[in-house]
């Protein structure tokens, strides 16, 4: 017989919340899904799982999905996401790290192998290996622990203050962090949770009716506004991270749903996510900052030969590194790179970021984004605000491409607002009046919208693969 555990911190979460999850076709009292979740674990105790056992549990944002994450906590297992409709390189990579032995689809118990996967140290007291992009291409997997995350939970509950009258909007995958805590903290508060399976602009619009929550990425915000005007008479908070919201989303939001605040949050899944945030009543000073760190977290600027240095001398800017003790336990099967990862305590976003004079923090760029031209490093978030300032832009992505002479070139893609008129050449001019000259795009190509990743957020690489597809 197996060792017996008691179920991670998490766990508690079920069995103490009185609310409901809702999905593209079914609802759910948090009854319902404690029954679920029981006979799940009922179900890996019989296989035999062992404690801190990591399980595959496929997702796509339905609340069986949620049934099956707490299944997988009860039994003592960790629960490793993985999107139902993922690519099969995809898949496979995943399964050839995790080595596991158990997959969950469907409230149904797929057994992968005979063998239990190695034991591994560093997966005690884990409640999820969450898969992100590494910077070679493999993907990394972050371990979180039951006891950070939940009091993480217990501190963005301090912050966004959800209630059991409040229904909450969700279109973010399972698979990541934004989603995870946005909805263990809607259930965690008794709200009401609405998942969405697929984004498209009116689901979302339906689900609108009656919100008082929404949490989303802005480029999801930014194709909803785009289909015309917006309407969510009871919505009181938008939850927003994972890219810049740019001055002219949030003025859409101001304009359209002047009852939403806006909580702008910064954060990785290492770090365990919501590191800063800019808050609705800052909104208006603290607009183009990542506003200021949540509870319990510091952080520091560590000025590196990689990092601009155009700075004024009163906002000295360096990487933004976050020390946080809710952040991850580790990588999985890698500790040398987690740590790479930190310095003295305190993990390196890659970001490069200043101070402001008004206290609030500000992203400047990445340093693996920052681009070389003819041996001039250019932040692309600096070229990006220069032009976003135009009256006739409405989105703007900078990246680096190769470039026989120089290097790397600046190219930039520009949306312009509807019914607004704006030449390349213009647009240039615009930045030379406002910069130095070796920050001046290289050139800029107008697109009806921005290239955007699987997760829905801008993607620099999509302005590489734009500039390849014009040449001649």
């Amino acid at each position: 017989m197996p060792s017996q555990t008691r179920p991670g911190a998490l766990f508690d979460i079920l069995s103490t919340a009185s609310g409901e999850v809702e999905d593209d076709s079914t609802a759910s009292g948090t009854a319902a899904l404690a029954s679920a979740a029981a006979a799940l674990a009922a179900r890996l105790g019989a296989a035999g799982i062992r404690p801190d056992e990591p399980v595959v549990v496929s997702v796509a944002n339905r609340a069986a999905d949620l049934a099956a994450l707490f299944g997988v906590w009860q039994a003592g297992g960790v629960v490793v996401p993985l999107h139902a409709a993922a690519a099969e390189t995809t898949r496979a990579a995943m399964l050839d790290q995790v080595r596991p032995r158990f997959l969950l689809s469907d409230g149904e118990l797929v057994t992968l192998a005979d063998v239990p996967p190695p034991e591994r140290p560093l997966l005690r007291g884990a409640a999820l290996v969450v898969f992100t992009s590494g910077s070679t291409g493999k993907p990394k997997g972050v371990v979180l622990g039951h006891d950070r995350l939940a009091a993480k939970l217990d501190a963005l509950q301090e912050l966004l203050r959800l209630t059991p009258l409040d229904t909450v909007v969700l279109p973010l995958q399972l698979i990541f962090i934004f989603g995870l805590w946005v909805a263990l903290l809607s259930l965690r508060a008794g709200a009401r949770l609405a998942l969405v399976g697929k984004f498209s602009p009116a689901t979302l619009r339906r689900r609108l009716q009656g919100a008082t929550v929404l949490a989303t990425v802005p480029s999801m915000l930014r194709t909803m506004f785009g289909e015309g005007e917006l309407e969510a008479p009871t919505l009181r908070a938008i939850l927003t991270g994972g890219e810049a919201l740019g001055t002219h989303l949030s003025g859409q939001i101001s304009h359209q749903l002047p009852s939403a605040g806006v909580f702008d949050l910064y954060g990785l899944t290492e770090t365990g996510s919501c590191d800063f945030c800019l808050l609705p009543r800052d909104a208006a000073p603290g607009r183009g900052s990542i506003g200021v760190p949540t509870r319990g977290v510091t952080y520091r600027l560590a000025i590196d030969d990689a990092a601009p240095v155009t700075a004024p001398a009163d906002a000295p800017q360096g990487e933004l590194q976050v020390r946080s003790p809710f952040g991850m336990l580790g990588y999985l099967d890698n500790p040398d790179l987690t740590e790479a990862a930190f310095a003295d305590g305190y993990f390196r976003t890659g970001d490069v970021a200043r101070q402001r004079p008004d206290g609030f923090v500000e992203i400047v760029g990445r340093i693996k984004e920052i681009i070389s031209r003819g041996g001039n490093k250019i932040a692309p978030a600096e070229i990006e605000l220069i032009l976003s300032a135009h009256p006739a832009v409405a989105e703007v992505l900078c990246a680096g491409v190769p470039d026989p002479r120089l290097g790397e070139a600046l190219h930039v893609a520009v949306v312009l607002k509807p019914g607004h008129a704006a030449s390349a050449d213009e647009l240039r001019n615009w930045c030379r009046e406002r910069t130095e000259r070796f920050k001046v795009p290289d050139a800029i190509h107008m697109v009806d919208g921005l290239p955007t990743g699987p997760t829905g957020k801008a993607l620099r690489a999509g302005v590489r693969e734009l500039a390849q597809a014009l040449k001649p």
